[in-house]
């Protein structure tokens, strides 16, 4: 057992936790809102599923982390939200949203409770699964450059922040262009004089509907992305520090957590991944064993800035949505870096990854289903086929 926390040793992660959770919001509630909108969310659909997401994601990094003094950390599902974005409306409008929000955590808990679908998820090959999001995210990553083509005083000095941020100051360079962002659309957006009206956080309960399209169109893609492009990264990361957790109770509880914030059109919550290496590596803290409070501090500042979600939604509501959505694309492209790299590592598999992306970044639906379906399927058929061939 090690030796009990002094004050000194709080500090230090106490910091890395507060750095994570401002780093990871302020990158990506932008995409959250602007994907809910996109989907059928009201503004005030869009502040309570961003609120209760917080929320969520809040107590799960308090509870976890102080319950097994690990420094596990949680996180809404970027990808997911990039995919959202990409789908729009189904047939049933948001409430068959929720509906798909709620089965997609459902499938989440079972993955807790049966093996072999954990399993069957986890043998998704790694460089497909990245293939699949990287298609889903070059969508995104095209706005801001449609967004200076088309809005060039408003786009470029939003562009030019985030490349001032890449240069000197890396990690703060989407939260400085989302400040830049404020500032340009609070000087040239006409707000309506009844904008921030009931601004303060509220949650919504949105009644879920289940429809065949979102089940098949929405559920089925979001399950397969949060669970191959969070958790399982997740849990690489954390075993990269080397912290070993137990996968299984992890889902359970996100499941959980995210059915219950489906009621409020919250979006699926899942391990976090890329703000875990901030609460997990050695800027937490030099010793493993003293990096636990880490995400209770991140915890505690999720539900502190879910505090502005409803404000946040009103702003945006009536902001230039293809501004907002150069915004979110900022903030995904290290993740499309990262993806197309994972991708295309392994020779082997380079062809049938190249086949997925260029298939998810297609947009096509087929039978009602959705592009990072079909291009996962035809990159596993290819991939069986080319190392069929090459054993024969």
């Amino acid at each position: 057992m090690s030796a009990p926390l002094t004050r000194n040793d709080y500090a230090q992660p106490i910091i890395a936790g507060v750095l994570a959770a401002i780093v990871g919001y302020a990158s990506t509630f932008t995409l959250m809102l602007a994907a809910l909108t996109a989907s059928g969310a009201s503004p005030q659909q869009a502040g309570s599923g961003l609120f209760s997401t917080c929320v969520a994601i809040g107590i799960l990094n308090i509870v976890v982390a102080w319950r097994i003094r690990t420094p596990t950390s949680f996180a809404w599902t970027t990808p997911g939200l990039a995919f959202l974005l990409t789908v729009g409306e189904p047939v049933g409008g948001f409430p068959a949203v929720a509906g798909a929000f709620l089965a997609c955590a459902a499938l989440i808990l079972l993955t807790g409770f049966i093996r072999p679908l954990a399993r069957a998820v986890a043998a998704i090959p790694s460089a497909l699964a990245n293939a699949m999001l990287a298609g889903m995210l070059l969508v995104l990553c095209l706005a801001p450059v449609n967004a200076a083509a088309e809005m060039p005083f408003q786009a470029l000095p939003i562009l030019a922040a985030w490349a001032l941020g890449l240069r000197f100051a890396r990690r703060y360079a989407v939260p400085i262009a989302v400040v830049v962002t404020g500032i340009v659309l609070a000087t040239t957006t006409h707000l309506p004089p009844n904008t921030f009206d009931g601004a303060w956080p509220n949650l919504v309960f949105v009644v879920p509907e289940f429809t065949a399209d979102a089940l098949i169109r929405i559920a089925l893609p979001l399950y397969v992305v949060t669970m191959a492009s969070q958790n399982l990264p997740g849990v690489a990361v954390m075993k990269a520090n080397g912290y070993t957790i137990q996968p299984a109770p992890i889902f359970v509880l996100t499941g959980v957590t995210s059915a219950l914030t489906a009621l409020f059109g919250g979006v699926t919550n899942n391990l976090a991944a890329i703000t875990a290496a901030i609460c997990a590596g050695p800027e937490a803290h030099a010793d493993p064993n003293r990096r636990w409070p880490a995400p209770v501090a991140a915890g505690f500042t999720y539900l502190a800035l879910g505090l502005l979600a409803s404000l946040a939604a009103a702003f945006i509501a009536a902001s230039p949505p293809l501004l907002i959505q150069a915004v979110a694309g900022l903030a995904l492209f290290s993740s499309l870096a990262g993806s197309l790299a994972g991708a295309l590592a392994d020779e082997e598999s380079r062809l049938p990854a190249i086949l997925t992306f260029v298939t998810t970044a297609s947009g096509i639906t087929i039978a009602g289903i959705g592009a990072p379906f079909w291009g996962l399927v035809g990159g596993i058929v290819l991939l069986i086929m080319l190392r069929t061939s090459k054993s024969s």
